[in-house]
């Protein structure tokens, strides 16, 4: 009985050692590693502690595991050899062994962890000097244990870097907004948003341009009036003049430099010369990504470029605009016209320009139609039936029903789209 009392403070005090390792261990693998990082900037110490850490997450796991199972050990071993005295033979191991079973399980496992799950940030950054002690006390060790971890998976075909990324950065920001806005924390306009700015690096140019057919060109071989009139029709304040063909563009004219040479002449339009006013178009690969040409608008402070294909050809224009209102939805002025090819029915269905895009359309709709195939609605459809619709056609597919309004000659210029019930889909 003596032994039993004496041993209970070294069993209490084990415990609470392996309680500190086990929450250690959640917090410091749940702790957010982009507050972390701020309360770094800002000067915090722990912080600091906390990403040194998580810097070698492998190295950091395996010295708490192999302290807690050290200690988790010495507690089941003393408890053995003292209940062993009290009740011999198999019944004192078994006693001893449902006993520890219950203390660690309870108070070094479930309580510490639930804790830090609850408080991980705070209990990263309280615990983060004790457990950076234990690394470098364990570190040597643990360099030979993953030795062997990583000589021992080999032999089953599995090579594993001295650094394993789990989760792309990208992809860990996208499942956040996601879930949070699944919650209820992120408004859909704030996830859209978010998400515009993650697409930027996989979407191109060539998904959000103005395509050719919809570019307002003036011809630069118009007598200075007729040009002026040509320019004061358009709703832009960039232009692009072309000459013999409306594809042939040879320069770029802004509202701005037109002003500007007309204060210059006293408003004497004849006297203009059209062609010193024009700037050099900026031609670029419809294949750029939204972020390299954003980058490349900040960079060459323009705002207006043409995009062409792999042969030089014209297919359609791109501002900074046009990239901005991928992340924050349409910018309209007034210039602009308010309804952009949605007109919502009072049926419940929607017309919709065959032009309009499948994002533009999901935003403005709360809808998830897949814009991986097809970039406009019209480019969708098509997709799916795998054939240029007639008028009057309907299709019913992910979960919509499409019927085609109008089509001028291959192109389908107007769809009539409609939700279908929950029963339909179903």
């Amino acid at each position: 009985m003596a032994a039993l009392l004496a041993l209970a403070p070294i069993v209490c005090g084990l415990l609470l050692l392996s309680a500190l390792f086990s929450a250690a261990e959640t917090a410091l693998t749940g702790a957010s590693r982009a507050r972390m990082h701020q309360l770094e900037r800002e000067g915090d110490h722990a912080a600091r502690r906390v990403n040194k850490l998580l810097s070698d997450q492998e190295t950091m796991i395996g010295a708490v595991l192999l302290g807690n199972n050290l200690i988790n050990i010495l507690a089941s071993a003393l408890t053995t050899q003292v209940l062993t005295r009290s009740i011999p033979g198999a019944w004192g191991v078994a006693s001893a062994t449902a006993l520890m079973t219950v203390l660690v399980l309870v108070f070094a496992e479930v309580l510490p962890k639930t804790l830090a799950i609850l408080r991980s940030d705070d209990v990263a950054r309280f615990l983060s000097a004790p457990t950076l002690l234990v690394v470098r006390v364990f570190g040597p060790v643990i360099f030979t244990i993953q030795w062997i971890v990583r000589r021992t998976l080999r032999i089953f075909g599995v090579r594993l870097g001295m650094e394993t990324d789990v989760l792309a950065a990208h992809e860990e920001i996208r499942g956040a907004v996601e879930y949070h806005h699944s919650e209820g924390l992120v408004e859909t306009r704030d996830r859209y948003m978010l998400g515009g700015v993650l697409d930027l690096g996989e979407m191109d140019v060539s998904e959000v341009m103005v395509h050719r057919r919809s570019i307002h060109t003036v011809d630069g071989d118009l007598p200075p009036r007729e040009f002026l009139t040509a320019v004061l029709e358009s709703q832009h304040s960039r232009i692009p003049i072309y000459r013999d063909e409306a594809e042939n563009v040879v320069g770029v004219l802004h509202v701005k430099d037109l002003l500007a040479a007309l204060a210059e002449a006293d408003c004497r339009i004849d006297t203009l010369d059209i062609p010193a006013i024009l700037r050099e178009p900026w031609f670029v690969p419809e294949t750029t990504s939204l972020k390299d040409q954003l980058a490349a608008f900040l960079k060459a402070q323009n705002h207006f470029a043409l995009v062409v294909d792999e042969y030089g050809a014209l297919q359609g224009l791109v501002t900074l605009e046009d990239i901005l209102e991928e992340i924050v939805g349409e910018i309209e002025d007034e210039h602009d016209v308010a309804v952009r090819g949605v007109k919502p029915q009072p049926d419940g269905s929607v017309l919709v320009d065959g032009s309009v895009t499948i994002r533009e359309l999901n935003r403005a709709l709360n809808w998830d139609l897949p814009d991986e195939e097809a970039v406009t609605v019209a480019g969708l459809l098509i997709h799916e039936a795998q054939a240029i619709p007639e008028v009057g056609q309907t299709y019913t597919f992910l979960n919509h029903r499409f019927r085609v309004e109008a089509r001028k000659g291959a192109r389908l210029t107007q769809l009539r789209i409609e939700p279908l019930p929950k029963a339909e889909e179903d």
